[in-house]
């Protein structure tokens, strides 16, 4: 990975992968491909966008929990 990111390490990629859907962590590890590859691509994809240091912007309509 030293060749592509040498400023990466696994520590920053821990977060990124748990705050993936929950879907997608689940799905890598269904029997059915056609969800598998779906899961993993929903996967890569979180990681990438987690690792590129984009903030999501929060959604309008997503209701807060009151705590």
């Amino acid at each position: 990975m030293s060749r592509f990111a040498p400023d990466i390490a696994p520590a920053d990629i821990v977060p990124v992968i748990l705050g993936a859907p929950a879907w997608a962590r689940l799905g890598i590890a269904v029997r059915d491909p056609r969800l598998r590859a779906r899961a993993a691509e929903t996967l890569a994809r979180s990681i990438l966008d987690g690792l590129d240091g984009d903030v999501p912007a929060d959604d309008a309509n997503q209701l807060s929990l009151g705590l």
